[in-house]
């Protein structure tokens, strides 16, 4: 069954809620579908907040009411939508592209997004929390689904602002196909379109995580697979250890060593080479396994290296030709005070 509609509320994920909570959001389906003449199985049920409470459905019910009425198109209503899906974000992430497909058809592809803390996703195609929304005129098939998963795999399942997967990870991608044309499934175009999109939501995510202040990216080459590369970001983003260092601009690669030999991905001690980014900046840390510097100036050189808004680790692990790329963010005072006030 094709969906046509979704519905999406904040402040209660309707997770650990038992079959109360499973017949709430069949409830829901039921009343956007009745307002918007369509079968229950039409409508899609996204939910973000807080776990292990039951659905205040009177509050609901009115809520559906009267998002039906106030249903619209334009930047109003999109603002309107990023602002109601937002628990614990600070700001709203949407991104639209518009690509020419190789038949010359001319496609819209958007997105929104909602998630700063909770976020290690591990989403799939199918199916405090990563909530997304992806909307196209394309004409798209059922095929599209495996590159679909791929694209989400590299981009917003190599996210982490805390290592922890949420309950509630979504993402739904609805397809009109009013653009007409060919099918985009395969269109290199159109793929290249949704990686851009995806890629810049996933920043955007990470960027705006509980407290942070500084953008981790971290882009590995010289794997032996994409899956130990992917191993290797994950445990270093995951790190408090690397986290707290970047929050500190602390300039102590020997955690974020400590994570690539904890990430259980091979690599060659003897190969390794490490370079800091950062701003204008980048200083090589490590080369054949081994410190580049020593001095008191180099470590100054590191350290302004890393006061900047988004800092990049460069990793080569020196035994293949695989390679990914992740982003995290720093781990800071106030991420422990959001979530130790976060039910109250």
């Amino acid at each position: 069954e094709k969906l046509s509609a979704v519905i999406i509320n904040s402040g209660n994920a309707n997770a650990l809620t038992g079959r109360r909570g499973y017949e709430d959001a069949q409830t829901m389906q039921k009343l956007v579908a009745a307002e918007l003449n369509l079968e229950p199985s039409q409508v899609g049920v996204m939910s973000t907040g807080l776990i292990g409470r039951f659905m205040d459905m009177p509050k609901i019910t009115f809520g559906i009411s009267k998002a039906v009425k106030a249903l619209n198109v334009g930047r109003d209503a999109d603002n309107l939508i990023c602002e109601a899906i937002m628990t614990t974000d600070t700001i709203k992430k949407e991104c639209a592209v518009r690509v020419r497909l190789e038949d010359g058809t001319l496609v819209n592809v958007s997105m929104i997004s909602k998630g700063s803390g909770m976020i290690s996703p591990h989403m799939k195609a199918l199916h405090g929390t990563t909530l997304s929304l992806i909307t196209t005129d394309a004409v798209l098939t059922p095929a599209f689904y495996k590159h679909f998963q791929e694209i989400l795999d590299d981009s917003m399942n190599m996210v982490s602002v805390d290592g922890d997967q949420s309950t509630n990870d979504t993402c739904i991608m609805m397809a009109n196909g009013l653009a007409g044309g060919k099918p985009a499934d395969e269109d290199p175009n159109f793929l290249d379109a949704m990686r851009i999109l995806t890629t810049k939501i996933a920043r955007t995510i990470a960027m705006d995580g509980e407290g942070a202040t500084k953008l981790i990216t971290v882009e590995v080459k010289g794997a032996e697979t994409k899956e130990d590369a992917k191993k290797v970001i994950k445990t270093i983003i995951n790190s408090p250890l690397v986290k707290s260092a970047i929050f500190g601009s602390d300039p102590n690669y020997g955690r974020v060593m400590m994570a690539v030999g904890n990430s259980g991905a091979k690599f060659s001690l003897n190969d390794v080479h490490l370079t800091i980014k950062g701003g204008d900046m980048m200083v090589d840390i490590l080369d054949s396994g081994a410190p580049v510097f020593q001095d008191e100036t180099s470590v100054e050189a590191v350290r302004m290296t890393m006061d900047n808004k988004e800092v990049i680790l460069q990793l080569d692990l020196g035994v293949g030709n695989a390679s990914a790329t992740g982003w995290g963010c720093d781990l800071t005072y106030d991420y422990v005070r959001i979530n130790a006030e976060y039910a109250t």
